[in-house]
C-alpha cells in the first residue's frame, strides 16, 4: 500500500529543469490568450477562477482554453509545449518529467487544494455504508475483472445483486491515485467498467443506477450530494471515515486525501504578462475558489 502524501500545503513552488522551452512557445505565450488542460478534478476550480478573472481589468479580453482531458493528458500537453497551464490531481512522475526535460520545457508546481477521492453509491443503496480498502482493492485490482461482478462478492452481508462500477479512465489522475493508493500500482485495474475522464460521466453512472458504486473527486460528490451517497473509508487505524472536509485536515481521511495542483510552464510566466496576472489571480483567490467549488 503506498503512503498517502502528508497534509501540508504550500504555496511555494518549485523551478525544475533550468533550460529555457522553445521560442513558438514563448512567442504563443506573448499573445493574450492562455492554454489548459488537465485534470477533471481540478477543472471546476479553475473554471471558477476564469470566471472570476474575466471581470477584473487585466481579464478583459483575454481568451482561456480550458478542456477536460485527464491529468495524463494534461501532462502530455505541458510537456510538448501545447498548453501554458496543465491541472493535475497527482503529482508530475518521471516519465513526464524526463518527457518535458527533452523539450526543454521547465514548469512551476504550484499546489492549489486538497482533494477526498469518495467511493460513492446510489442513494438508494441501503446495504453499504462502509468499505475497507482490503474490499476496495478485491473489487477493483485486475484480477477481478470477470470475476467480481456482485455485491456479495465483497462483503457476503450485502446482497447477492450485479455490481455496476464506475470510475475514471486511464489518463485521469484521479485513476492512477486511485489505483496506487488502493492496489499498489497506478496500473492494477480492472478495465471492465464505464471509465472516463470526465466526472459528470461519472456522476451520471452512479445516480443512474442503484446497484453501482464508483470513485470521484470530493467536489463532484459534493456538488451532486444529492444523487451520489458517500461510503465511509476505513483507514489506516481501523475506523470507518467519511469524507469531509474536517476528516480530511486531521489526517483521518487516509489514503484517499491527496493535493491539487496547477503546473505552469515557466517561459510562458516570464514572457506573457495574461499568464503572470491569471496564475497570481488564481493563487490568491484559491481559498475563496475552493470553498465555492466543494474541495478543501
Amino acid at each position: 500500500m503506498s503512503r498517502p502524501f502528508r497534509l501540508s500545503l504550500t504555496l511555494a513552488v518549485t523551478l525544475v529543469f533550468p533550460v529555457a522551452s522553445g521560442a513558438a512557445l514563448a512567442q504563443q505565450a506573448s499573445t493574450r490568450s492562455i492554454r489548459i488542460s488537465g485534470s477533471s478534478t481540478v477543472y471546476p476550480i479553475v473554471q471558477a477562477g476564469i470566471s472570476a478573472f474575466r471581470q477584473t481589468a487585466a481579464g478583459k479580453g483575454v481568451r482561456i482554453s480550458l478542456k477536460e482531458t485527464g491529468s495524463t493528458a494534461g501532462f502530455r500537453d505541458l510537456c510538448s509545449g501545447r498548453v501554458e497551464i496543465s491541472n493535475a490531481s497527482r503529482p508530475i512522475n518521471t516519465k513526464e518529467l524526463k518527457a518535458c526535460a527533452a523539450k526543454g520545457i521547465r514548469f512551476i508546481e504550484v499546489p492549489l487544494a486538497f482533494d477526498a477521492l469518495s467511493v460513492v453509491v446510489h442513494p438508494g443503496n441501503n446495504w453499504a455504508k462502509a468499505v475497507s480498502t482490503q474490499q476496495l482493492s478485491l473489487l477493483w485490482n485486475r484480477k477481478a475483472q470477470g470475476r467480481i461482478n456482485r455485491w456479495n462478492q465483497v462483503n457476503p452481508a450485502w446482497p447477492k445483486r450485479p455490481i455496476k462500477l464506475c470510475g475514471a479512465g486511464g489518463d485521469s489522475g484521479t485513476f492512477d491515485y486511485f489505483n496506487k493508493a488502493i492496489n499498489g500500482d497506478e496500473d492494477n485495474s480492472r478495465r471492465d467498467y464505464t471509465a472516463s475522464e470526465d466526472d459528470n460521466v461519472v456522476v451520471n453512472c452512479v445516480a443512474g443506477d442503484p446497484q453501482a458504486l464508483g470513485y470521484l473527486g470530493y467536489g463532484w460528490f459534493r456538488s451532486n450530494s444529492g444523487r451520489l451517497k458517500a461510503l465511509a473509508v476505513v483507514n489506516p487505524k481501523g475506523n470507518p471515515i467519511l469524507p469531509s472536509i474536517q476528516s480530511v485536515l486531521r489526517g483521518q481521511y487516509q489514503p484517499l486525501s491527496r493535493p491539487l495542483f496547477i503546473y505552469v510552464n515557466d517561459q510562458a510566466l516570464l514572457d506573457s504578462a495574461v499568464v503572470r496576472s491569471f496564475t497570481t489571480f488564481l493563487i490568491r483567490n484559491a481559498p475563496s475558489l475552493v470553498a465555492k467549488t466543494n474541495y478543501i
